[in-house]
């Protein structure tokens, strides 16, 4: 596992680390699931994703590369 050095502002630290607690997670646990929360996956679990909707779509692999790669598009020029 990787380890990550952030800076944060201390009440921004306070405020990540009472929300763990409350859950009874640690700060690493809560990052994490909030990775997940906003889509950020290993590109592992990216790819399995993907052959999981393929497989459920019965779209052939030019089809939902198409779909895949306007979607992307999407995001990337409404943020």
């Amino acid at each position: 596992m990787s380890r990550l050095t952030i800076t944060l502002s201390e009440p921004r630290y306070q405020a990540l680390k009472e929300a763990a607690a409350r859950r009874r997670k640690t700060i690493g646990q809560l990052i994490d699931e909030s990775l997940d929360f906003y889509g950020i996956k290993s590109r592992e679990l990216a790819q399995d994703l993907v052959r999981r909707a393929r497989e459920r779509s019965q779209l052939n692999e030019d089809q939902a590369q198409a779909i895949a790669l306007e979607a992307q598009h999407d995001v990337r020029h409404t943020s």
